[in-house]
Order: structure tokens, then sequence, then C-alpha cells
């Protein structure tokens, strides 16, 4: 594929530091994230799809801390990506496991209609939905995971999220330390992941029991 430099820099980035998050990525993967990032590029400047960065944060802030969720999912899994925005973490996910479903759950419509581009560049189709509605609205899916990166306001809207989640699902949620007090507050019980190349960003990981 034709590359432009920030392309260039992405792609190597993900395939230097892989090692670190514990992914790895095919050729076919590393093209296909390839895509996916230039035409979040091309949308971003109107959608505000991700805050403005440099291709090397892009590749191992979004794309690798996406992937570190892999290794919590086994074979077959399906998962409901809740206020996705840009397609953070799911789409990543799908591109890099062929077996992977999910439902992405996003409220704005123009940021649907994103995904949807997304997900038809990246041949996701036939593996993910989207539901363009706020989560509470939606009824649960079938799924075994939900996953949330981003949502707004997330320590506010964590107890409603949990409740939602399907019972006997996993909760993977991205956050710092705020996040954790909301957790425990809670009184859930989680357990955390520190990012690589992070000194306050987690991935906790949250079990669903009743």
């Amino acid at each position: 594929m034709n590359t432009t430099p920030q392309t260039e820099k992405f792609r190597n980035t993900l395939d230097r530091e892989g090692a670190a998050y514990g992914v790895t990525l095919t050729a076919e993967a590393l093209d296909r994230l390839s895509r996916y990032y230039e035409l979040l590029n091309q949308w971003n400047s109107r959608l505000h799809l991700v805050a403005p960065c440099s291709a090397n944060e892009f590749a191992t802030r979004h794309v690798l801390e996406s992937l570190a969720l892999l290794k919590h999912l086994p074979e077959g899994a399906s998962l409901a990506d809740v206020g996705t925005g840009g397609g953070l973490p799911a789409i990543p996910c799908l591109i890099a496991r062929s077996e992977l479903r999910a439902v992405l759950i996003e409220s704005s419509q123009k940021k649907a209609v994103f995904l949807r581009e997304s997900l038809s560049q990246a041949g996701l189709l036939d593996r993910a939905s989207i539901i363009n509605q706020r989560f509470e609205d939606v009824v649960t899916p079938s799924v075994d995971f939900v996953t949330c990166r981003a949502l707004d306001r997330f320590e506010e809207m964590l107890p409603k999220l949990f409740e939602w989640a399907p019972v006997k699902s996993t909760l993977l949620l991205f956050g710092g330390e705020t996040l954790e007090m909301q957790i425990e507050k809670l009184g859930l019980i989680s357990s955390r992941e520190l990012m690589p190349r992070s000194e306050g960003r987690f991935l906790f990981v949250v079990k669903r029991i009743g």
C-alpha cells in the first residue's frame, strides 16, 4: 500500500512497540490498521474523534493500548464497546483478531457515520454492528465483555454502566486513579494493569457477578 510519511511512522511504531504491549501483528493487520489511521485522520478535524497527536502517540496510546485487551478475550469472544467514539478500542481488536465480534455503541450520529465507513473499509461489517444511541437507552446486548475507553462523565456513569452490563460479563475499563476510587466506592472487585509507557493509565478488569 502507498503510505504517507506519518502513516509509515505509525506503522513502524506499531511494529517496534507491539511486544511491550504483548501484541504481535501480521503484515495484513498492519496494513488494515494503517488504513484505519489514515481514515481517522481525514475525519478527525471535523468530528474530534481523538485529541490531536503524533503518529507515534496514536500508535501507542490509542491503538496498542486498545490491543492490550486481547489477552483478556478468549477465542470467539463478543464485546460491547460503549461510547466508542472513533472506534477505540473495538476496531483495532477486530482487525487484529478475525474471530472476535463487537457491538459499537455511540450516541453521536456523525461519529456513527465514521464508524460505519471504518468498518466497511476494514471489511468488518460481518462481525460488528453499530448502535447510534446512548448506552442507557439500549437493550443490553448478549456479549461476554463490556469495554469503555472514553465515555463522557465516566466516573459518574459507572454505576449505570455496571448495572447495564450483562450478568457474568467482564468489564474492561480504561482510566486513572479516579476511576479506581469510583470502582472501590461501588464495592466492586477489580484488578488493574498499568499501561506500558504510562505512569497513570490503567486497564481495570471488573467481573459482573450478579
